[in-house]
């Protein structure tokens, strides 16, 4: 069993743990951090996780083997380097930075150590895109020629204040949240992005954000996309590819549907699985194994630079 710590017990911070704990017969959480303790402090004693406030004092700590961080978006760097020091695998919330430069400056940080590294896009796990990489990576569709995506989400209008609602934390409107696991969609699925043109159209500030923000991408296969989050709308999403065979529509989070040239579409509902939990316990296996991540440091950087000149 690996002993791990989690920084920042924020909602996504507790779903991290609510993932595995109790759950997981390879990983499980012995401590956690949180600037704000009496927030979490009856969360932490029901999960049996020691809480404390210092995250230098989690990192030290000989008991912990493994660190997983949901904090915000600029201390990143900072914080997977660190933890990198210690010589302890570490686990990082998207977006892994802000800039491609941070990003690099972070995997090169882990590579000299020699530690493993994961980020959480959990999405990827979600069945009905599972199986879309599985008919694009096997070319049942043929060769992508366009890719369309939208992950609309509610979340925002429970954000009052803090770092989430701060531009230099979470700048581009929808972009950091909802919008950035589309990205990662299309770059796990298309490729690298070459050209981004993107806008944010605002109706109403913070807090209660309504706002759209929208983009228009080629990838350096020469495939075509389209990208839209809308914060305040009802939970969405949609990953749609258009290829030389066929096209294939994921909804949610297990409902595929596949046309194929000459054919009529077929649509499956898969069965349903905890996508997160999912990415976590393949980081402990990567952790015990060595077997990589699924989600590779240079998928990790063609995301950030798309993210960034989106931004």
């Amino acid at each position: 069993m690996i002993n791990a710590a989690v920084i920042g017990l924020g909602r996504w911070g507790k779903n991290i743990v609510e993932a595995v704990q109790g759950k997981s017969k390879r990983l499980r959480f012995i401590r956690g951090v949180s600037k704000e303790p009496e927030l979490v402090r009856d969360f932490a004693a029901a999960k049996g996780v020691e809480l404390s406030t210092e995250f230098e004092e989690a990192v030290a700590d000989p008991r912990v083997q493994t660190v997983f961080l949901a904090t915000p978006h600029s201390l990143h760097v900072g914080q997977i380097s660190a933890v990198a020091a210690a010589g302890k695998p570490v686990w990082c919330e998207k977006p892994l930075a802000l800039t491609r430069a941070e990003a690099e400056r972070a995997i090169e940080a882990t590579k000299k150590a020699g530690v493993p590294f994961a980020l959480g896009n959990n999405k990827r796990c979600f069945p009905c895109m599972r199986e879309m990489k599985r008919i694009v990576a096997d070319g049942t569709l043929g060769e992508i020629l366009h890719i369309e995506g939208n992950f609309s989400n509610e979340h925002s209008t429970r954000v009052k204040g803090g770092w989430r609602d701060d531009p230099r934390e979470s700048p581009g409107g929808g972009m950091t949240g909802a919008g950035l696991h589309v990205l990662d969609a299309f770059v796990n699925l298309a490729g690298p992005v070459a050209k981004v043109d993107a806008r944010v159209f605002a109706q109403k500030p913070p807090p209660d954000p309504r706002d759209v923000a929208a983009a228009m991408m080629q990838f350096e296969s020469g495939a075509t996309g389209l990208l839209a989050t809308v914060r305040a709308a009802p939970m969405f999403w949609r990953i749609h590819v258009f290829s030389t065979k066929g096209s294939a529509e994921a909804r949610e989070e297990t409902s595929l549907t596949v046309a194929m040239i000459g054919g009529q579409p077929e649509t499956k509902t898969l069965p349903p699985t905890d996508s997160l939990g999912v990415l976590l316990e393949a980081f402990a296996e990567t952790i015990e194994t060595g077997k990589p991540f699924p989600v590779s440091t240079t998928e990790m950087l063609d995301v950030v630079s798309a993210f960034e000149a989106t931004i």
